[in-house]
């Protein structure tokens, strides 16, 4: 099928595989794997794409590809990654995937130097031309650039952003102190805000947007970086395979002698926020030796160290140590650091116990006394004021005057633990906070013209367990996924329209309700939350309950005993919720949301850090309570919404967002073990049809990623420009400027009020809009050059045209003339050719008078008496030849006076005869005879041809009688639809809705599966069952009727093979069971047609179409009356109904715009549906298709759906269609294709066989 060209068909773990389509079924097509022959498989059509050629190509931008959709995106970055290409475009984006090993030479200075100035594409895709063409956009258009850095966490965010940084620094800067300070401040931001996970062995577990300010000269001036949601509850908690903050390990490895004792530290193992998770070192061969045996864990020790190319503990120690003098941080600010760090691990070791009281109240114990020292040393507390803090809290009473009465509540056991980790976790955080504030003040700068910033946030995070983090995570890649929309699709395809480009409009996912799920006024998850915090006694359990009826029949949540994995559906309502997101449903465990979203502290805890004796310690909190709104209730905790804030930081993000141009880099994990050269095909395309990738080629199928208003590129040239040319308009010097440079029209596209590049087209954009002064000029010579070359042309042109329209206004007089003459000519002939034609005949008749006389001088006796008989017959025809010119006669008249004479002159022969000697006269006679035969023969055969005109006018006058016939038919039937299409307008309307919410519906099931599959351990941890439609989505009782009653079929075909319906065609002679096949073999020619019509080629020039475009055109926009194929078959009888109708095909209309070269396409209707095709086109070979044989080439259409039987002078005569058929050598090839038994059995074939016979 096809010619055997290769698909690709879907497979579980690959994503997709090669294969051959060997059958077409009711809704999917049977694939053969290209690496397994014989072996089938069903693949749904809408997952089955066409392939290239040659599967192992690969090319630089995806939209360079033949066929653009998923499979080819996914096979291209396969192929590329494969080669270690781990970068490719998609237009101007560029997807990043995660080579988990250091490819030589790809970040090297030189290759820095090579990407600058240069135009994206025309070096291999690389995140320096991203960083190179955000820095031109900024310099051109004078606009500040962002780059949004997105991916799943491990996918490789953090380091493409430091390679940006440095490319910007590097290239740009001004070669002092302060570019090097911003690349060096990213290993202290990841000492102290990076992690190892399960998924990632150096995640940012908080999200941070880099500024990077230039002067009006572009050149680099300083930085800001910005920092988003921290996550606090690692710093006493991680799971198993997960470390915490690197800052920990890196300071317990890396650390001297001097400063390990002054800091009391040990091995990982001996701190309880250390020793719950993996205690072992990132350390290399050589660097694990380095590192002292008392300073490694027993884990350590007896698995060995972590492997990572890029981390290595001890090293980046001392690396960090480099950083921090670089950007300006002495030795007691290092140590002050340092020192906070080694506070907070000490104070996880303070341990409590129940007192044993009726207060029942808890002490430190007895072990942790020693801990407790060196906590307050550290921190610069007071170690009774620290156990104090620890085990009560202060309480204000609302009687007694404004401050009240302060009261200690004893703390329990578990209260203390809470209040313990909230201290380490608020000292943690201000230190993190004061961290990101002296990067800040390490680059400062006085003003700054534009700046490009670089967003790295955390990607999107699903484990089996999720908590508060990952809600707040996944609720900021959801509005970065929503603004990714917005610029990329919903705007550029909403310019697109306003520009009048005609480009396709592109469907996607449209995440809005989710992100009002979370964030909406009130009823916001968020709002929520708050509100539960405000409570007297806030749980965890009630804000549960309090979303889930909230939100009872929202589609994006739902409860997580219908969660796809088994593990969530022992979750309790009252335990968590599950929200379907745009990668994929995640199901969130509320325990601790209500106390991760409170950022305060005891009281007592508070007051007492804010008062340490240590200077730094005490700057920190100081700071801290100066950047917060709190809000203090009386008798309760002040309370600071943790949620809240973040969703106010990430709208102030995305408003500066909105303000910039952008730019896109999506990062792609190849799979989850985190090794090299593994690609997870699967996993690789949810992440980019998760990413919007595979929406973004759709668009960029017709698209244009660049473009500049008419104006700015005028404007940019003007003070070059000479007086004259001054004077045109933008759009006309634009136009001009193209046309000089000889830029190919197919690469651009003209605006309303912008000019628009094709994708892969960013040199010749970048070359227009190059604001060099020495380049603009030299283009506005060229601009100069070419209207005076075009200004000659044109002359030339219209001399040549003058002269043009003189010939041809001499030529159409002439014609005008010869019209006139030639009318003249046609109308006299038709009003006397009657009485010419008599002339003709009568003087016949006369010339043989001559051979008459002959014969009479012949005789020997009565010669008088014949020869005055001869005399008179030649007298008649004189007087009738005399009549005839001088009146107007009928032909019925002139035949009968005609038929008179020769009567007469017969008469006269047989008395001649029988008076004519025997041998010489019998022989005269009998040449005269033969003449009269001939003569009697000519005239049956005139008569005849008359009588076959005749009944051709009235077989077409009766076509003509029947086509209107019909016409008023289906007019009065249109009408009574119409009354009834009224009625079901609204149903019909809400059953579009609904399909629209299925189809959103099963896309967010297939999602959901995916994700769940991706955390399963196995395929057993995974629950197997139907989506499960809305009840509240039903159809309408009168399209439920009207489907009902189209459903009812005798023959149930859905899972007939292709083959088989053919072979019934050919073989049965059930008119019911053939009729039914022939409408299913049909239908499914139909779906297959549109498959492929869907998935054609970039460049396709409509060389395969099987049927004039009207006649698809009317198809589409005429949707035929849903007639079973019995009626269509009794309604029409088998009818034999032949068309023919100009055809030009569309590669055809730009070498003949004049269409002068029009061909004809004829059909033979057998019934409903097509026998004989033929296209006639000049200069090329008659194409002759017969049902059967060329099934995949014919109309696949019915003749109702056709509307060729609407069309006037589309039918032709039997006899018409026939004769074209012989003469096009169609009769050998209907007997070729009878004989190799591949035709199709109709009437056609029958006559055929018969006449064989």
């Amino acid at each position: 099928m096809e010619d055997g060209k290769p698909v690709w068909a879907p497979h579980p773990t690959e994503g997709f595989q090669p294969g051959m389509i060997v059958d077409i079924g009711a809704d999917a097509l049977t694939i053969e794997p290209l690496n397994q022959k014989g072996k089938t498989f069903l693949a749904p059509m809408s997952q089955v794409f066409p392939a290239e050629d040659d599967v192992n190509k690969h090319v630089e931008d995806n939209c360079s590809l033949m066929y653009l959709n998923e499979a080819t995106l996914l096979n291209n970055v396969r192929v590329r990654y494969n080669k270690d290409h781990i970068y490719t475009y998609v237009a101007n984006i560029l997807i990043a995937v995660n080579p988990y090993y250091d490819i030589p030479k790809l970040y090297a200075p030189e290759t820095i130097k090579s990407y600058q100035g240069r135009s994206l594409g025309t070096l291999p895709p690389h995140v320096y031309a991203i960083a190179d063409k955000a820095y031109r956009d900024m310099k051109v258009v004078k606009m500040s650039q962002s780059i949004i850095v997105s991916g799943e966490s491990g996918a490789g965010k953090t380091e493409n952003t430091k390679f940006v940084l440095r490319y910007l620094t590097t290239s740009y800067g001004t070669g002092q102190d302060i570019d090097e300070r911003i690349v060096e401040a990213n290993p202290l931001l990841e000492a102290f805000g990076n992690a190892k996970t399960v998924r990632n062995n150096n995640s940012s577990r908080f999200g941070k947007f880099v500024e990077i300010h230039f002067n009006e000269k572009n050149a680099v001036v300083g930085g800001f970086v910005s920092h988003y949601l921290l996550e606090k509850s690692r710093i006493c908690m991680q799971s198993k395979e997960e470390r915490n903050y690197h800052i920990f390990y890196r300071l317990c490895a890396g650390a001297s002698e001097e400063i390990k004792k002054k800091l009391h530290l040990d091995s990982p193992d001996s701190f309880r926020y250390l020793n719950r998770g993996c205690t072992r070192y990132f350390a290399h061969k050589d660097s694990d030796k380095q590192i002292m045996q008392n300073r490694k864990s027993p884990e350590h020790l007896k698995v060995g160290a972590l492997k990572d190319p890029l981390l290595d503990d001890q090293g980046d120690f001392n690396r960090m140590c480099v950083a921090m003098k670089k950007i300006g941080l002495d030795d007691t600010e290092k140590l002050d650091l340092f020192r906070v760090v080694a506070g907070v691990l000490h104070l996880g070791n303070i341990d409590f116990e129940e007192t044993g009281s009726t207060s029942g109240g808890c002490i430190l114990k007895n072990q942790s006394s020693q801990t407790l020292e060196y906590c307050a040393e550290l921190l610069g507390l007071d170690q009774d004021d620290l156990r104090v803090s620890l085990t009560t809290r202060v309480m204000l009473t609302t009687a007694g005057g404004a401050k009240g009465t302060v009261i200690k509540v004893p703390l329990k056991v578990e209260q203390a633990n809470n209040a313990r980790d909230a201290l380490a976790k608020a000292v943690y955080s201000c230190l993190f906070d004061h961290v990101v504030k002296r990067v800040n003040q390490c680059f400062p700068f006085k003003t700054s013209s534009n700046f490009i910033g670089v967003l790295d946030i955390a990607g999107f995070e699903y484990f089996e367990h999720n908590s508060f983090e990952q809600f707040c995570i996944n609720y900021c890649n959801e509005k970065l996924q929503q603004f990714f929309n917005e610029r990329i699709l919903k705007e550029e395809q909403e310019l697109y329209q306003k520009e009048g480009l005609g480009v396709n409009e592109v469907h996607y996912v449209d995440n809005q309700d989710c992100i009002d799920l979370v964030e909406a006024k009130l009823v916001g998850i968020l709002d929520i939350l708050d509100e539960e915090n405000r409570l007297p006694q806030p749980s965890d359990q009630h804000f549960a309950l309090a979303v889930h009826n909230k939100h009872k029949d929202h589609f994006r949540l739902t409860v997580p005993r219908k969660s796809k994995l088994a593990v969530h559906r022992n979750v309790r309502e009252d335990e968590g919720f599950i929200v379907r997101h745009f990668a994929g449903a995640v199901c969130y465990e509320t325990a601790r949301f209500v106390e991760k979203n409170n950022d305060a502290l005891h009281m007592s805890l508070e007051s007492l850090a804010c008062e340490s004796k240590d200077k730094f310690v005490r700057e920190l909190f100081e700071n801290s309570n100066n950047t917060k709104d709190s809000k203090q209730k009386a008798g309760k905790l002040s309370f600071i919404s943790v949620g809240n804030k973040f969703k106010t930081q990430l709208n102030l993000l995305l408003e500066k967002l909105r303000s910039t141009g952008s730019s896109f880099i999506r990062c792609v994990k190849p799979n989850l073990k985190m090794v090299s050269h593994q690609f997870e095909g699967a996993q690789i395309l949810s992440q980019l049809q998760c990413s919007g990738m595979v929406s973004v080629l759709d668009l960029m199928q017709g698209g244009f990623p660049s473009r500049a208003p008419f104006h700015e590129l005028y404007n940019m040239y003007k003070q070059y420009m000479p007086d004259k040319l001054t004077r045109l308009d933008p759009r006309l010097f634009c136009k001009a400027l193209f046309k000089a440079l000889g830029l190919n029209h197919n690469d651009y596209k003209f605006g309303l009020t912008r000019v628009f590049f094709r994708p892969g087209k960013f040199a010749e954009f970048d070359q227009i809009m190059k604001s060099d002064p020495d380049h603009l000029a030299q283009l506005v010579k060229k601009v100069n050059i070419w209207l005076i070359c075009s200004r000659w042309k044109k002359v030339q042109w219209c001399s040549l045209s003058v002269i043009k329209l003189r010939n041809k206004m001499r030529y159409r007089a002439l014609a005008c003339i010869k019209i006139q003459k030639s009318v003249r000519m046609w109308l006299c002939k038709r009003k006397h050719k009657p009485r010419i034609n008599g002339m003709v005949k009568v003087r016949n008749l006369k010339k043989r008078m001559e051979r008459f006389n002959a014969v009479v001088n012949g005789l020997k006796e009565g010669k008088q008496e014949m020869a005055k008989q001869v005399q008179e017959l030649a007298a008649s025809i004189d007087s009738l030849l005399a009549k005839i010119k001088a009146t107007v006669m009928t032909w019925k008249e002139i035949d009968t006076e005609y038929q008179g004479l020769v009567k007469r002159s017969e008469n006269l022969l047989s008395s001649m005869q029988k008076k004519k000697q025997e041998e010489e006269e019998s022989e005269r006679l009998k040449h005269i005879e033969e003449e009269m035969e001939r003569e009697r023969k000519r005239r049956e055969e005139e008569e005849q041809r008359r009588k076959q005109d005749e009944d051709d006018r009235r077989l077409k006058s009766e076509m003509e009688l029947k086509r209107k016939q019909e016409e008023e038919e289906r007019r009065k039937r249109g009408e009574e639809e119409k009354i009834l299409q009224a009625e079901l307008e609204v149903q019909l309307a809400l059953e579009r809705e609904e399909q629209a919410q299925r189809a959103t519906m099963v896309e967010q099931e297939r999602r959901d599966r995916e994700l769940a599959m991706r955390i399963a351990q196995s395929e057993a941890e995974l629950i197997t069952e139907e989506a499960q439609m809305d009840a509240g989505l039903r159809r309408g009782p009168q399209v439920q009727a009207t489907k009902a009653a189209a459903g009812v079929k005798k023959y149930d075909l859905s899972k007939w093979k292709y083959a088989e319906l053919r072979d019934v065609i050919n073989t049965s002679c059930d008119i019911e069971l053939l009729a039914a096949c022939r409408e299913e073999f049909h239908r499914r020619l139909k779906v297959y047609h549109a498959w492929k019509s869907k998935n054609k080629k970039r460049t396709d020039d409509g060389s395969d179409q099987r049927a004039p475009k009207s006649v698809t055109d009317y198809a589409e926009q005429n949707p035929a009356p849903s007639l079973t194929a019995q009626q269509q078959e009794v309604a029409m009888n088998r009818q034999q109904r032949y068309f023919r109708i100009p055809f030009i095909r569309p590669a055809d209309q730009y070498k003949d715009p004049q269409n002068k070269k029009k061909g004809w396409w004829y059909a033979h209707f057998d019934g409903p549906w097509i026998a004989r095709q033929m296209e006639l086109h000049p200069d090329k070979r008659p194409i002759v298709l017969v049902a059967g044989k060329d099934d995949m080439e014919m109309c696949e259409l019915s003749l109702e759906e056709t509307g060729l039987t609407r069309k006037r002078g589309a039918e032709i005569l039997p006899r018409q269609f026939e004769e074209i058929w012989e003469r096009c050598d169609g009769i050998q090839y209907l007997r070729n294709a009878i004989e190799s038994k591949q035709a199709r059995p109709t009437y056609a074939t029958a006559m055929l066989q018969s006449l064989l016979k």
